[in-house]
């Protein structure tokens, strides 16, 4: 007995739905993939101690950090955190940068992190990511002066990287233009 095309419609639908969920899972297992070697590599850098004596002695995920340091002189202007879920950049206390402080505004949140909003926006229309995992920042502060910029759902390890080296290279930049 052939099928109706309605059912040859809804049999297609369904191969549909489920290829783009496998697609969905795959990318998720590589993004898991890479974040583990990372791990593994960074591990074996750092230390010949096991991994589990080091993890219970680790209270909070911000246990290390990276320093981000200004320009030529290797000060240290702001620590950045990473989780899997967020980049937090904690800036320096002596440190007094307000949010309206060029290029910061202009350049760190308009132009690279927008960008990466707009290529996360293109992956939700294309279905490929859900809108909740879309990049998106907070900026933590005390008084007008930031304290904090949290990012979150970064979601490729490259990205870890471009962020951290331009909010070193615009907290540089805001501190020269204070000082001008």
């Amino acid at each position: 007995m052939p099928l109706s095309d309605e059912k040859i419609r809804e049999i297609l639908e369904l191969k549909d739905h489920i290829t783009e969920k496998i697609e969905k899972h795959e990318e998720e297992i590589e993004f898991l993939k890479k974040n583990l070697e990372i791990i593994d590599s960074t591990l074996k850098q750092t230390s010949f101690t096991k991994a589990s004596s080091l993890h219970s002695k680790s209270e909070s995920p911000k246990s290390d950090s990276i320093p981000i340091t200004k320009g030529t002189d290797g000060d240290i202007i702001a620590n950045a955190y990473v989780t899997p879920e967020q980049v937090s950049i904690v800036l320096n206390e002596e440190i007094g940068l307000n949010a309206d402080t060029p290029p910061f505004k202009s350049f760190f949140i308009d132009r690279i992190i927008g960008e990466m909003k707009k290529k996360d926006a293109t992956e939700v229309e294309d279905g490929k990511i859900q809108k909740e995992s879309v990049i998106d920042f907070v900026i933590n502060k005390n008084g007008s002066n930031i304290r904090e910029i949290i990012i979150k759902n970064y979601r490729q390890q490259e990205r870890i990287k471009e962020i951290i080296n331009t909010a070193g290279w615009s907290l540089t930049r805001m501190l020269e233009n204070l000082n001008k």
